[in-house]
């Protein structure tokens, strides 16, 4: 069966890769519902079958879902017929945690991390092969080039890792990038000590314009720009931790723009 572009299908075809990626999970027993996102033709489930956990699939296209029917029979009613990104996530276990695991679609990775981010508090744990561009985006630190906006959504509620690399070789068809896999893990305090709207708001807008320094992109939010003026709002947004970001959001929330 071959892998369709429409749906970013590149088959892992590496069973070693395979296997470290099902084995990686570092959260179980303790949760141990999974849902495995774009299962394919299963090279994970296979491995991730084998464990002592509730897995589910989640997989948009349905010819896939016919094969996994056939190969993984006893799976067969942990399927589901759906795109992940419309799938109501408190519903997938009736409102319990689960981790995410997959060899995710690229063209879609990044609003799996935005879905997963949005309902932190029933995701513990990720594992996932993505472009290598896009693993690198979000664990990057700050001060780094590949800084940015996912960066800091992802690290303000998970602590993540790189696993390792996977060239285009290990996949059918090789996609034309790198890929890497990364686990994310959820820090046991998840609360942000700040408007959590106004925090994604004011990370997005200084990002959007990543060189210039904070006082020049807030300056039209701002009620006084005179709060401006304090030392943190002369750097530019890849230089700020999350913790700065918070210490900022605290700082300009009496003084933003209805």
């Amino acid at each position: 069966m071959k892998a369709k572009k429409s749906y970013g299908q590149h088959f892992l075809i590496n069973q070693g890769f395979a296997a470290q990626i099902a084995n990686s999970l570092t959260q179980l027993p303790k949760y141990p519902n999974v849902l495995e996102i774009g299962p394919g033709k299963g090279v994970l489930t296979q491995y991730l079958q084998s464990q002592s956990l509730h897995l589910k699939m989640i997989e948009a296209d349905i010819d896939m879902v016919h094969y996994l029917e056939k190969h993984f029979p006893t799976l067969k009613d942990q399927i589901i017929f759906l795109d992940f990104l419309k799938v109501k996530i408190e519903k997938v276990f009736d409102g319990e945690p689960f981790h995410i695991i997959g060899n995710f679609p690229y063209n879609i990775s990044s609003q799996i991390l935005i879905k997963m981010i949005n309902h932190h508090d029933l995701v513990p744990e990720m594992v996932g092969m993505f472009q290598k561009e896009v693993a690198d985006r979000v664990i990057a630190p700050p001060g780094s080039k590949t800084y940015g906006v996912i960066s800091v959504l992802v690290q303000a509620f998970y602590t993540g890792e790189l696993l390792f690399n996977v060239g285009p070789e290990n996949f059918n068809p090789p996609p034309k990038v790198n890929s890497a896999v990364i686990r994310l893990v959820r820090k046991t305090d998840t609360t942000l000590d700040c408007n959590e709207k106004l925090f994604r708001n004011i990370v997005k807008t200084t990002f959007s314009q990543r060189r210039k320094m904070l006082r020049n992109t807030l300056k039209s939010s701002v009620l006084d720009e005179t709060i401006l003026s304090d030392a943190y709002f002369n750097q530019r947004p890849e230089q700020l931790s999350v913790a700065d970001f918070v210490y900022i959001v605290n700082m300009v929330e009496p003084y933003i723009k209805s």
